[in-house]
């Protein structure tokens, strides 16, 4: 189906908001399973993360997910003023949660980072829950509004249609999550197809706030609909 997209002439880019892996890992995985994907196709939240960091002098205090951490190498985080929160699984113990906590509570002005907000992701095991409900808590506990990097944050989507150069009615996002990926590439001004693969559920389709484009039952059935569209 990839191919098929880059061989049309159609620009592709990958918007994930994968936070467990380096996007050199990520790549990997893709790659081991047969994509043709590359690392500068990839728009993930953990490098708009530290561009944001560097452009506002913030130094973070990470509760990310071990294998996340070099693609923070650059980044100084001694004396943190600021919380980077990503999907650290394991990690989200109650010491480290209630250390980010300390952390917030001592700032005059906490600034709360989360990539992402999603609430659960499907793996082959079942539904794991995701950053947004320890986003959630750390909100509630510290009385703070977290800034969302990553999907469905509109300057994530927007700086993957600035690395395409291309404007919002012109591209189309595919994803498996109601919220995240069709609800916010629609409040960008994109069209999105919801596929009904992955996370996908039947109650989807009634949802209250998000209507897609249209749903699909795979990958390759969007790829017809665009390619036909052409």
């Amino acid at each position: 189906s990839l191919n098929r997209i880059k061989a049309s002439g159609l620009k592709l880019r990958f918007c994930t908001n994968e936070t467990q892996a380096t996007r050199e890992n990520f790549v990997k995985k893709l790659q081991g399973m047969g994509f043709d994907i590359s690392v500068a196709e990839v728009t993930a939240p953990a490098p708009a993360a530290c561009r944001l960091l560097k452009e506002r002098s913030l130094r973070p205090h990470l509760l990310v997910h071990d294998d996340l951490l070099p693609e923070f190498d650059e980044i100084d985080k001694v004396n943190p003023n600021c919380v980077v929160l990503g999907d650290a699984a394991e990690n989200f113990t109650y010491a480290n949660l209630n250390e980010a906590f300390r952390v917030l509570m001592g700032l005059e002005k906490p600034v709360l980072i989360s990539l992402g907000r999603g609430r659960y992701y499907k793996e082959t095991d079942g539904l794991k829950l995701d950053v947004g409900a320890y986003m959630k808590a750390l909100e509630y506990a510290c009385d703070v509004q977290a800034e969302v990097v990553g999907k469905p944050a509109k300057a994530f989507f927007e700086s993957a249609l600035a690395e395409l150069g291309v404007p919002p009615e012109q591209a189309i996002m595919i994803g498996d999550d109601i919220l995240n990926d069709v609800g916010g590439a629609q409040r960008c001004g994109m069209r999105a197809l919801q596929v009904r693969t992955g996370k996908y559920r039947p109650c989807d389709e009634n949802h209250p706030q998000v209507t897609p484009d249209a749903y699909v039952t795979n990958l390759a059935e969007a790829v017809d609909i665009i390619l036909q569209q052409l």
